[in-house]
């Protein structure tokens, strides 16, 4: 018989609950009196066509703002709330309702630590409260250490400053810790006996190699502490990102194993519901009873019923259900990314994975075609929403879910199965443990070796327009999907054209320009500029802190030769992508910082340029070179004794260094530049006193846009257009609005990578233009 159609009639009730949520946990009025215009606007659709579904919506709606509004005003009105709006230091006891995460170092900002709290009691302006109230708790600096390793339940008392949340968040303030944490008591036994169980998960992995011993309590547990920056990136890049969350996919794995096992050895009705019910209470034990948790069971469960019981007519039913419920528990999930992601990849898969499988069924096993299908639809589904958070598609995501797929389900059923031994026999979770690891090398070997191609992602823009085409493209691409898989050697056909695809960079109409001369590439908070010295060659100046980025610049550029790199200083955000510029390139010369410092970095570059066989050198204070089209002057580092190289063994960053960065003008097709790296105001004056020709067309802003410019240098320069490189919604608030406001002043055109993607300069006869990747965010 033909499956029924979908059942769509609880789609209005559960999006008019989401948009209720979503405004009313915003909290202002402008946004509530939108709020209001719905309600009488489907009031009034209720009264003209007298039909009771409108009447449901409009009642949903109001009560979804209604508590809505009743939560975001608990927030509001509570003492920590009030305080915040002081800034006021308060003495609070509170307890840790998620483990201490640890945000490594990054450019000259130190490692801090982060995690939530519930605040039970607050003293602060001579008064004392008694109030149950989260908040966003930070430790930065020395603090961050006495912070290190408290884990979720841990009961304790600190000293903070209370300073107000951005509204929407789901927590009534930030509280920056101003002193350690004292009195601390243990976690309740429930949570000690589960953390018990999660480190036995840790131990039973411990003969992995790094990377392994990482990934599989992520896969099991959504344990992601110790996925290093590196892996997280090759995931995002490849649409693997999902693997290393809880989500309902980890659910509905396990839920499928046990209940396999279950009918295996003859168990049938109620005894089998109750197996399923004892897995959902162990995933979410495991897990942490937090809103992503059980968010997380809820669109699992949902899954594992329409791949496994109903049709999709009951699969979206039952998603739409799940939707409101949890909609009207949390409110703050209507403003969650997360909750988005996981109902539409529910969706994906309650629609298209069930069709998908039964298709691929007809030439592969079904527990293969549901390990392809599954990660497959969830991953297309939720394309759009993964391009308008990064700025760029997966384009070998596809292909990277179908391949990694089938290893997810063994990974997970073994962590799971070693966490759950552990308690028992630590010798026999230790082997589960390893076949576990093993299970995940195969997702590692995809991540990594997919993030290196080319064309592995392409930048997207993030513009209503350009991703509802992007949507209506995976909607297509869904619709065609039962056609291509009917047939092996059509799926086969498309993966090798996808895989051709990717072996090259992306061609993105426009860019880059052909008469480009100077490109800042777009690396994230870091400098990476390429000056083209000829046909397919350029001088690189700077690499950002990841190879990766920079790799895909130079290949969109096609730039096979680098006669000369030029590294400013030895900073992790200038030097981390040398060996994307090494991938496929043949570097003949290197100059470096006078400065040997920080030591870690430089033993890198030392290794890196050692193994490619390239002659390094610290160019001296007007030496000028012809570079093929490119003519370079070094006008700094100015009184180079002044700078005293750190212990051996120090590996951190300070201004002395930055100090130290190669200052270089580049002329180019007419065009001049001026290299500045990271130098700071005292530099800038000492290269201003030398008397040292500044002017240029272009000016490198120093530091990343920072702060910390000197006007009267910055006015030597006489630039007509002002280069920013750094991060896009970067921690440091560079470009500096101080910064932007000088330069402007100056009657510069400011661009930054944050805001456009690369940057191209031309110059056309005199004529400076510059062409940007995207629009403006």
């Amino acid at each position: 018989a033909e499956e029924p159609g979908p059942d769509l009639r609880l789609a209005p009730i559960a999006a008019v609950a989401w948009v209720g949520c979503w405004i009313g946990t915003d909290g202002r009025p402008g946004w509530l009196g939108v709020g209001a215009a719905l309600v009488v606007l489907l009031a009034a659709a209720a009264v003209v066509r007298r039909s009771v579904p409108v009447v449901a919506a409009m009642i949903m709606l109001c009560g979804a703002l209604i508590i809505g509004v009743a939560h975001q005003q608990a927030l509001a009105r509570s003492a920590v709330a009030r305080l915040a709006d002081e800034s006021a230091i308060a003495t609070v006891r509170l307890e840790l309702t998620d483990d201490v995460s640890v945000q490594p170092a990054q450019g000259n900002r130190s490692a801090y630590v982060i995690t939530t709290g519930r605040v039970r009691h607050v003293t602060g302006r001579g008064q004392h409260w008694v109030e149950r109230t989260p908040v966003l708790l930070i430790a930065t600096g020395e603090l961050a250490e006495a912070w290190r390793g408290l884990a979720l339940g841990t009961e304790l008392t600190a000293t903070v400053r209370l300073v107000p949340a951005d509204p929407g968040d789901d927590v009534a303030a930030v509280a920056r810790a101003h002193s350690p944490p004292t009195g601390v008591d243990r976690p309740r036994l429930d949570l000690r006996m589960v953390e018990q169980v999660r480190d036995g998960l840790r131990s039973a992995v411990a003969g992995g190699t790094p990377q392994q011993r990482a990934l599989v309590p992520s896969l099991v547990l959504g344990d992601t502490q110790f996925v290093t920056p590196t892996v997280k990136e090759e995931f995002r890049a490849t649409g693997l990102t999902h693997l290393t969350a809880v989500s309902g996919a980890n659910l509905a794995i396990l839920l499928a194993f046990a209940m396999t096992i279950a009918r295996w050895l003859g168990v049938r009705g109620w005894w089998l519901r109750l197996i399923g019910l004892l897995g959902v209470i162990v995933f979410v034990a495991l897990c942490r009873t937090d809103p992503s948790v059980l968010r997380a069971a809820a669109m699992g469960l949902v899954a594992l019923a329409a791949l496994g019981m109903s049709g999709r007519a009951t699969g979206l039913r039952s998603l739409f259900v799940a939707m409101i419920v949890l909609l009207i528990i949390d409110p703050w999930l209507g403003r969650s990314v997360g909750f988005a992601l996981s109902v539409l990849a529910s969706a994906g898969i309650v629609w298209w994975a069930r069709r998908w499988a039964a298709v691929l069924q007809r030439w592969m096993p079904l527990i293969v075609a549901e390990s392809i299908t599954v990660p497959l639809a969830a991953h297309l589904i939720t394309l759009p929403i993964a391009a308008a958070l990064a700025g760029q598609v997966s384009m070998i995501g596809v292909l990277t879910n179908a391949v990694a797929g089938p290893f997810v389900a063994p990974a997970t059923v073994l962590g799971f199965a070693a966490a759950g031994i552990a308690v028992l026999n630590q010798p026999v979770a230790g082997l589960i443990g390893q076949l576990a690891c093993w299970c995940s090398q195969p997702i590692l070997w995809t991540a990594h070796y997919g993030a290196a191609l080319p064309g592995a992602a392409w930048n997207w823009p993030t513009t209503p327009i350009a991703l509802a085409l992007l949507g209506l493209g995976c909607l297509l691409l869904g619709v065609a999907m039962p056609v291509i898989l009917r047939r092996s050697w059509l799926a086969l056909l498309l993966s090798a054209a996808m895989i051709i695809a990717v072996l090259r960079a992306p061609v993105q109409p426009g860019w880059p320009p052909t008469d480009w001369s100077v490109v800042a590439c777009d690396v994230g908070q870091g400098d990476g500029l390429v000056i083209r010295s000829g046909p397919r060659a350029a001088v690189v100046v700077d690499t950002g802190p990841e190879p990766e980025p920079m790799q895909r610049c130079l290949d969109q550029l096609r730039i096979d030769t680098v006669p000369l790199m030029i590294l400013t200083h030895y900073h992790a955000d200038h030097v981390g992508g040398v060996a994307g510029v090494f991938a496929g390139r043949r570097v003949a010369r290197l100059w470096v910082s006078p400065l040997p410092s920080p030591a870690g970095q430089v033993r890198r570059v030392e290794e890196l340029a050692a193994r490619h066989r390239v002659r390094t050198a610290v160019p001296a204070v007007g030496r000028s070179e012809t570079v093929g089209a490119v003519r370079l002057r070094v006008i700094g580092p100015v009184d180079r004794s002044r700078a005293v190289v750190p212990d051996a063994d120090d590996d951190g960053e300070s201004a002395e260094e930055n100090d130290q960065s190669l200052s270089v003008v580049a002329e180019v097709d007419g065009l001049s530049v001026l290299l500045t790296g990271d130098i700071e105001p005292t530099q800038q004056q000492r290269l201003l006193a030398s008397g040292t020709d500044l002017g240029v067309d272009v000016l490198k802003v120093a530091h990343h846009g920072s702060a910390r410019q000197d006007a009267d240098f910055v006015t030597a320069t006489g630039a007509r257009l002002a280069l920013v490189s750094a991060g896009e919604d970067n921690s440091y608030g560079h470009p500096a609005p101080r910064t932007t406001r000088l330069l402007s002043s100056l009657r510069m055109t400011v661009l930054c990578t944050c805001r456009r993607g690369s940057i191209a300069v031309v110059d056309s006869n005199g004529s400076l233009s510059a062409v940007t990747q995207r629009a403006p965010s």
